[in-house]
């Protein structure tokens, strides 16, 4: 991955603050490699967006590394969500919305607005690819 060099922020201080949120969103993505409910693939997408304009060498790291580095090829290049990771997602949505219905007060409102909220992403989770169409 390429990115022309004009999109690196020129002042410092920014600069520094997308490799800070580059380097957070790592932390926090391989955290959910581990925590389950914890998403991966977004922080990393997050991660290497926020390297874009900081550090073209932490961008070119995280795309090239050997574990982290073929989720986000994958979605870059394909938009593939693994199979595993749609699983994961919609029932961490389906728990989220149960958890507000029967843990708040007014929890069946809040759960059809939060449902509202996630179906569309559920949808749009579920219609993408799972593996790349070369191998397919």
């Amino acid at each position: 991955m390429n990115l022309p060099q004009d999109l690196l922020s020129q002042k410092r201080v920014v600069r520094w603050i997308f490799i800070v949120l580059g380097w957070l969103m790592v932390v926090l993505g391989v955290v959910g490699i581990v925590v389950p409910g914890l998403p991966t693939t977004i922080f990393l997408i997050i991660a290497i967006w926020a390297f874009s304009r900081g550090s073209l060498r932490f961008q070119q790291w995280l795309w090239h590394h050997p574990r982290l580095g073929l989720p986000l090829q994958n979605w870059y290049t394909h938009r593939v969500i693994p199979l595993k990771a749609k699983m994961l997602a919609v029932a961490t949505m389906a728990m989220s919305i149960a958890v507000v219905a029967y843990g708040l007060d007014d929890g069946l409102m809040s759960a059809f607005l939060l449902a509202v909220v996630l179906l569309p992403v559920a949808i749009y989770i579920c219609t993408r690819d799972s593996v790349p169409p070369e191998t397919l």
